[in-house]
């Protein structure tokens, strides 16, 4: 019965680990954006969110030039698709190499495929003196459900990197 008792113990601790490993708490078979957008807040409490409308408002308004856009996917799901005006700087990269030109006050937004990557850069960029680092909430999959514009090479497209077969899903069909 001991036995029977720790073994379950272990599958338990290995399929948290798991969850864990995946970079969100939920499960991903039945996974809305919603739920995401939700376990990245409480993953990521000292990250400040930015809604997809809010950052539209930025970027067609007066802050249009002052905002530095970074998009933290790697340069396969960049070549796919950004939002204009985006520079690639992957969340596992060195960002100081790229942002030498920035001041800490400047106003930053980071974004990814759904917010897991963008939230550990802009702590990243938080943690060497930042002050304005903003997490795009819902991140591109978000903004092209919305119909948001997104570019290749400065042209106007309809399409997103999926990530993988589960994120996919959270991505309307027509942007795959």
């Amino acid at each position: 019965m001991r036995k029977k008792r720790v073994f379950i113990l272990i599958v338990m601790f290995a399929i948290a680990g798991l969850e864990t490993m995946s970079g969100c708490s939920h499960n991903q078979e039945t996974l809305t954006l919603t739920e995401v957008i939700s376990d990245i807040r409480d993953k990521y409490p000292d990250v400040k969110q930015l809604w997809t409308d809010e950052l539209h408002s930025w970027l067609t308004g007066s802050k249009n030039g002052s905002i530095i856009l970074i998009d933290a996917r790697g340069m396969k799901e960049f070549r796919v698709s950004h939002i204009t005006g985006a520079r690639n700087i992957p969340y596992n990269t060195d960002p100081l190499k790229h942002l030498t030109d920035i001041k800490p006050d400047s106003p930053i937004v980071v974004y990814c495929s759904v917010g897991y990557r963008s939230s550990l850069l802009a702590r990243k960029l938080q943690n060497m003196g930042f002050t304005k680092v903003y997490n795009l909430e819902g991140s591109i999959f978000n903004w092209a459900n919305e119909g948001r514009p997104l570019v290749q090479d400065k042209v106007t497209v309809h399409k997103v990197h999926p990530y993988n077969a589960q994120w996919r899903k959270l991505l309307e069909r027509k942007y795959h």
